[in-house]
């Protein structure tokens, strides 16, 4: 099976249908991410088969369970999710926040070729960083636990705004959860070609929080 047949019958089993053009640069940007990931190491995934799924699939699994407005990414490391939802959803805004200079300079180079309108870039660290505007959602795949997650980031929520996390099986993170901040819903995920447990935890605070 091709790449593109294995990102389409996956989109299918999401019950997502992509927007024209976005099949095109999604396996674009797999193509960039196995070229840089010879020199830079953004992935520990090298077969881009393997890509699909554990990355573009995973990515997309989320989708039908967010909603509309601007998004921040923290974390984003090599562009996932943020660049993959903002290539899936060109009316939403993304901001893709990582620390490490190396990530960014990919997802930078990556947002030019694939032409994107809907993406910024910053490399700073979460806690300090401080944008103009707040976020109607803050999502993360792979930064931190769900109670550090959601206190690194209170002051870039805004005040209707929701957290998403990417967890696999997220019970014991919960426990966790800082005062004031509730999380609301826990969804299983099924992703086309990848065994393991996987959920996104829907999260909200009122008040805040001591940074």
């Amino acid at each position: 099976m091709s790449l593109a047949e294995e990102l389409q019958l996956g989109c299918a089993q999401l019950g997502i249908t992509l927007v024209a053009g976005a099949q095109g640069k999604l396996l674009d940007y797999l193509a960039l991410l196995h070229k840089w990931n010879k020199v830079y190491n953004l992935t520990a995934i090298r077969d881009p088969q393997q890509m699909v799924s554990h990355h573009l699939l995973d990515s997309l699994a989320v989708l039908p369970h967010l909603w509309a407005g601007r998004w921040l990414d923290v974390g984003c490391g090599a562009g996932l999710p943020g660049l993959v939802l903002a290539v899936a959803q060109p009316d939403w805004q993304f901001a893709l926040l990582d620390s490490n200079s190396k990530k960014t300079s990919f997802v930078k180079q990556a947002v030019i070729e694939l032409g994107l309108r809907n993406v910024s870039v910053h490399c700073a660290r979460v806690e300090e960083w401080r944008p103009n505007e707040r976020f109607d959602g803050i999502i993360s795949r792979a930064f931190s636990e769900l109670g550090e997650f959601l206190r690194s980031t209170r002051h870039l929520i805004a005040p209707h705004g929701c957290w998403a996390a990417m967890k696999g099986a997220p019970q014991q993170e919960l426990v966790d959860v800082p005062d004031g901040c509730r999380a609301e819903r826990v969804i299983p995920l099924q992703v086309p070609g990848l065994p393991a447990a996987r959920s996104l935890v829907i999260a909200t605070c009122k008040g805040d929080l001591t940074i």
